[in-house]
């Protein structure tokens, strides 16, 4: 098994000329969660999530305890991808942060941009790690971060009912939380292509200035959705994810805005 296969991990595959939408985890997360989008997906759009350091088929390496070390990692899995054919970076929570660093790595290396970058329950990364962000700390008990992600639906019921297990699972989110929080954005660090931010009405985690914030750092088109729900909105909004991302759908680059439907309101607004 190559590095391809254990690093970028092909879900589904596009047909040609389709683009793929490559997904980077959020913290704790690994590729499983992304193989429930396939039905999801626009007709011929592939599908790859990426796998960090330390989990899954790449179980014997060592967690990245560092930013640095985990977007390196990151954007080298990308990239594996990225000359293949076009494709869409999604990111989602400490995903969607990775996913604009990720962005600004292959653009200053030359390698091809992706048709959209798509970030979602994730603050805007020029404010760096706030209070807000830490609404999971490497310093909780063991007891609190596996609470929260059996809430979420992180932990499959075979991992609930083996020790041995949940304590790996609570080893990986303290991993990621370290990494996390080593976070710091650099200055002036902002990207051309279009961008398009999913929030939740009711996750907490999100501040009320979350679009201007991410649309002053693309000199592309930006549009930001708001959907029902928490941190990772309904279970019927996730799983049906890929099929609210405009650009594996409008057949181009653009991320147009929203449409007002006659008997609702608007999901989400664009940038001007």
């Amino acid at each position: 098994m190559n590095a391809l296969d254990t690093t970028a991990v092909r879900l589904k595959e596009a047909a040609p000329g389709a683009p793929t939408l490559v997904c980077l985890a959020f913290c704790g997360g690994g590729t499983a969660t992304y193989h429930d989008w396939v039905p999801a997906l626009p007709d011929g759009v592939g599908l790859v999530a990426v796998c960090y350091p330390g989990r899954e088929g790449r179980f014997a390496e060592e967690f990245a305890l560092t930013w640095d070390e985990l977007a390196a990692d990151a954007a080298a899995g990308v990239a594996s991808v990225a000359g293949q054919g076009p494709y869409v970076l999604f990111g989602h929570s400490m995903g969607g942060w990775m996913a604009f660093d990720v962005t600004v790595r292959l653009a200053a290396a030359g390698a091809p941009a992706p048709r959209a970058l798509v970030v979602s329950a994730c603050n805007a990364p020029d404010l760096g790690v706030t209070d807000r962000d830490r609404f999971l700390d490497r310093g909780q008990r063991d007891e609190e971060l596996l609470g929260w992600m059996r809430t979420h639906g992180l932990l499959p019921a075979h991992v609930l009912d083996e020790p041995e297990l949940t304590e790996m699972a609570v080893e990986l989110m303290r991993a990621d939380l370290t990494a996390r929080d080593s976070f710091t954005h650099a200055p002036g660090a902002r990207t051309g292509v279009p961008v398009q931010v999913f929030s939740g009405d009711a996750d907490p985690v999100i501040g009320g200035d979350v679009g201007p914030r991410w649309a002053a750092l693309t000199d592309g088109p930006f549009r930001h959705d708001v959907l029902p729900g928490g941190h990772f909105y309904t279970p019927e909004v996730w799983r049906g994810l890929p099929a609210e991302i405009a650009s594996l759908t409008t057949g181009g680059a653009e991320v147009p805005a929203p449409v007002p439907s006659p008997s609702a309101a608007p999901r989400g607004t664009a940038a001007p």
